[in-house]
């Protein structure tokens, strides 16, 4: 029996995450593990990571790894930023940490394939969540042993995603 919010399993009913806290994302910041923030959502790029180990063009992004990457991209059109190129006067991908994953090369050239579909940040295949725009501390105090927890939590959660 599946409701909103819950995934039914074999024996079990688990929770499934919505929403998660910067905190949370920044917990994932190595190649094989890696995930992003940008324009709101989750995305777990692992999966690529490793697809494309090795690969220089992955360099970028692993170097955000775990970090929101909003200032990549334009919000309008949730494509990568774009800006005119001061030698050749056309219009280019904004890439200052350098060209990564999936960006074409400034000029043509015979070794990029362009035969990899959508590029990772237009598919929602990677996206794992929305995150939590605000959020806010929650302290719990065993009163028998008098231990002390605080619990990051985004500003309304639902009682499933707190006792998550």
């Amino acid at each position: 029996m599946a409701r909103r919010g819950l995934v039914a399993g074999p024996d079990f009913e688990y929770f499934r995450r919505r929403y998660f806290t910067p905190t949370e994302v920044a917990q994932h910041n190595r190649p094989e593990d890696l995930w992003v923030s940008y324009l709101g959502c989750v995305y777990n790029l692992t999966p690529l990571a490793q697809e494309y180990k090795g690969n220089l063009l992955l360099k970028p992004i692993v170097e955000v790894a775990g970090q929101d990457i909003s200032h990549w991209f334009d919000p309008k059109t949730r494509d990568i930023r774009k800006h005119i190129d001061p030698l050749t006067g056309c219009l280019r991908y904004r890439t200052p940490r350098g060209r990564f994953v999936h960006v074409p090369p400034q000029l043509p050239r015979s070794d990029w394939a362009n035969d990899f579909g959508k590029p990772w940040w237009k598919g929602s295949q990677y996206e794992v969540g929305r995150l939590s725009a605000k959020t806010r501390n929650i302290r719990i105090i065993n009163t028998l042993t008098s231990q002390e927890h605080i619990l990051e939590n985004q500003e309304h959660p639902r009682v499933l995603e707190i006792l998550h």
